[in-house]
């Protein structure tokens, strides 16, 4: 059995560094304890990294202690952010490149590993959208296709996969504005046609046709709302609901035989087609009285041959 007097000096020197740093460590855990007691109740400053931000002491601490293989030198919250080095590069919404084919340099003779069908240097035959030819080029060394654009790769993130815009040129805006502005012209000089012009100097207003704006020259385009049209309150009654007034709002006027552009929405029922299907209706209802069985909605062609052939008994 070993007695203190067997161990080596070295181990008991060890033993008492030993002790002498556990101890030292327990005091300093419970310092380490008591400023993070303080910095939660706000009675002392927050820790700061090495960017001088605050660390907010109420966060976990599986989460504020960097691993010891991370290398941190003090309080950090780097190892929770994203790594710049590690990071993949994406390209810009507006970094692409150009489309089409590069009419500029167009070989005269067909050139190994190009495509054998049209003679393009950037594809190979099975990716060729031209029409096969009956004599390749490869074959006949005639007519070579211009070779496409050479672009790099673009390394697209979730939103440049899946822009709407890219790639597009501004430039080609510029052909459809041009003419719109032709359209816009053609109009002016049509209305400044269609214009009459008297002796003394004032315009005559008439009407122009312009189906597609609906609009008159000198009038605005806004409507008058029927509400307004007779302000007398004995006038057509308006209802605001459906927006509709049935009866003439001038019935009471003193506009006599003039032109009016409203007759009320009663005008409908008695105008076009309206009043032959009112009196078909009459019709079929009189023909049921009577036995005869036939329905307006049902078989309106019969109906109406019936209609004419009573009309022509009676008339005869």
């Amino acid at each position: 059995m070993a007695t203190s007097n067997n161990v080596p000096v070295s181990k008991i020197l060890r033993n008492k560094r030993q002790f002498e740093e556990d101890k030292k460590s327990r005091e300093d855990w419970r310092k380490a304890k008591k400023l993070e007691e303080a910095r939660k109740a706000g009675t002392a400053p927050a820790a700061v990294d090495e960017e001088g931000k605050d660390i907010s002491p109420h966060i976990s601490q599986y989460i504020s202690s960097a691993p010891g293989y991370f290398g941190a030198k003090g309080p950090t919250l780097k190892h929770q952010r994203p790594q710049l080095e590690k990071e993949k590069i994406f390209s810009k919404l507006d970094e692409w490149y150009r489309r089409g084919v590069d009419t500029n340099s167009v070989a005269v003779k067909y050139r190994k590993g190009a495509c054998e069908n049209c003679g393009a240097m950037t594809q190979k035959k099975k990716d060729c959208m031209e029409r096969p030819r009956k004599v390749a080029a490869k074959y006949s060394g005639a007519k070579i296709a211009p070779d496409e654009f050479i672009h790099r790769e673009v390394a697209m993130d979730y939103d440049g996969k899946r822009d709407r815009r890219s790639g597009y040129d501004p430039s080609e805006h510029k052909a459809i504005i041009e003419e719109y502005q032709r359209i816009e012209e053609a109009k002016r000089h049509l209305r400044a046609e269609k214009l009459n012009f008297t002796v003394d100097g004032n315009v005559e207003r008439e009407k122009v046709d312009k189906e597609d704006e609906g609009t008159y020259v000198g009038r605005t385009r806004e409507d008058t709302a029927k509400y307004l049209l007779n302000l007398d309150r004995d006038s057509a009654y308006y209802d605001p609901k459906t927006r509709s007034m049935r009866k003439n709002p001038h019935f009471n006027s003193t506009l006599g035989d003039q032109d009016i552009d409203y007759a009320g929405d009663n005008f409908v029922l008695f105008s076009g087609d309206a009043q032959k299907h009112s009196v078909a209706q009459v019709f079929a209802c009189e023909a049921h009285e009577i036995g005869v069985d036939e329905h307006l909605l049902s078989e309106p062609t019969k109906l109406e041959m019936l209609q004419k052939n009573m009309k022509r008994i009676r008339s005869s």
